[in-house]
């Protein structure tokens, strides 16, 4: 589809060359040609007037004149009466074009049960526009050049405040660095400990994926640690030559499960006895159900702790907002290595930020978002019940996740490959384990993007291809 410019259109680029001693008219003839035969001006695309391009060129608007009767004259362009001169239709077709394969399009799934995507559909708009004219009206004029390393100054206030206040956090706007999502910081701070002479880094196993190639890329070892059912094997982790551990406690991605308060001591106990870093991703800590709030363990241990947190899974990932809790003795390498992967976010978001949780709407927003996902929870819980009473669900103590157990003798890519053949996307625990292994069949099923509806609807087919593939 041809752009339609409105008011005068952007530039052109053409060169014409006043020391060849050809004439400029006939360069410009010329240019203009090949610009359409090369497509950069498209068919129905419209060309500049004939007065704004004499004055980018420096030549006489009747110069300009003749050359688009000449073109119209050989079929190249038309003058279009209240429209202009634009490219005709046909006009490239001089040159033949590349025969490319039309993309393929993936078949969008009637039901996506995929983890770690809110209710996108529930972004509070009205308060984000709110907030951006807020930030709009009280931002600094200084603030729209690079921003200071840390981030938002503003932004960092309000955080250490909401963090202490909600998270337990230990934090002063010094202690904070706001990032553009939790893979910047993750990206930052291993590089910022490889850099100071950390060599291995331990990864959960279960865990997320790409974490791997993260720290490999900045010069780390990754080392697997098991994820029980109460979380983190801690002795585990003591067996190995990590001095930095990466672990989301507050729900454990993808098992679900809480990191045990006598394993959270023990983490801690580690980190102090060895000199060890922890990084702490808050995942999902906003979003629980049938338990009290569990503290970040950042507030355990602050000086050996650095917690990480975004409103990826609270508002949206397309926002790229996300911050740090980072320790005094890594604050100036972090800072050093942020400088030189990005600015970070932009300022007028970070602004707007501040104002949505300072102003009280960012709790709003979650509060609302509790009940809609508890209601989704229950639904989940219920049609699986009816449905497929063989499946074992587990990890559904916070968050938009829980994971169901196969039955014995029931594959996962069977089950995934069954679903995905009617419209299901359900997606294997094997793709989370750093050996691949497919036993036991366990499958992550996330419900925070699907309406309560394509639940039901989903857990239907997914029971009807587990019953078919027992039998």
């Amino acid at each position: 589809m041809v752009v339609e410019w409105t008011g005068s259109g952007p530039s052109l680029l053409l060169a014409l060359d006043r020391t060849s001693g050809e004439p400029l008219g006939v360069q410009l003839q010329r240019a203009l040609r090949e610009a359409i035969r090369d497509r950069r001006l498209a068919a129905g695309e419209r060309l500049p007037s004939s007065r704004s391009l004499a004055v980018e060129l420096a030549v006489s608007r009747g110069l300009v004149v003749d050359t688009y009767a000449q073109l119209e004259a050989e079929g190249f362009v038309v003058s279009r009466a209240g429209s202009g001169t634009v490219v005709a239709t046909g006009a490239a077709a001089a040159r033949a074009a590349p025969e490319v394969a039309p993309p393929v399009r993936p078949t969008r799934p009637d039901v996506d049960f995929e983890y770690g995507v809110p209710d996108l559909g529930r972004f509070p708009m009205r308060d984000w526009m709110w907030a951006l004219a807020e930030a709009a009206r009280r931002l600094p004029i200084a603030e729209l050049g690079d921003e200071e390393g840390a981030g938002s100054v503003e932004l960092r206030r309000v955080l250490a405040a909401y963090l202490s206040r909600v998270r337990g956090a230990l934090a002063t706007a010094d202690d904070i660095v706001v990032t553009s999502g939790f893979r910047q910081g993750l990206n930052v701070v291993l590089r910022a400990l490889a850099t100071g002479g950390v060599t291995h880094v331990a990864l959960e196993d279960p865990g997320p994926t790409e974490h791997d190639r993260i720290a490999a890329r900045a010069g780390l070892v990754p080392v697997p640690v098991a994820v029980d059912e109460r979380g983190l094997d801690v002795d585990a982790l003591a067996a190995t030559p990590a001095q930095a551990v990466v672990v989301t406690p507050a729900h454990q991605c993808p098992t679900g499960v809480l990191l045990a308060p006598a394993r959270r001591h023990a983490l801690v106990e580690w980190a102090v006895a060895t000199g060890g870093v922890v990084l702490e991703d808050d995942y999902d800590a906003e979003f629980r159900y049938d338990r009290q709030p569990v503290g970040s363990l950042q507030g355990l241990a602050p000086d050996r702790v650095v917690a990480m947190g975004t409103v990826s899974k609270t508002l949206a990932s397309g926002l790229r907002l996300g911050w740090m809790v980072v320790p005094p003795t890594l604050r100036r390498a972090v800072l050093d290595e942020k400088l030189l992967t990005g600015r970070g976010a932009p300022a007028l978001d970070q602004l707007a930020l501040a104002a949505l949780v300072e102003s009280g709407r960012y709790d709003k927003h979650l509060r609302r978002m509790r009940a809609i996902y508890g209601d989704r929870r229950r639904v989940l819980v219920e049609a699986l019940t009816a449905d497929a009473p063989s499946v074992e669900l587990t990890g559904l103590d916070a968050g938009c996740h829980g994971v169901l157990r196969l039955p014995a003798g029931v594959g996962e890519a069977e089950v995934v490959d069954g679903a995905a053949s009617r419209g299901v996307c359900v997606y294997g625990m094997s793709r989370y384990r750093s050996d691949g292994a497919t036993a036991p069949a366990e499958l992550v099923i996330g419900f925070g993007n699907v309406p309560e509806h394509l639940i039901r609807r989903g857990v239907g087919v997914l029971g009807d291809v587990v019953r078919g593939l027992g039998a």
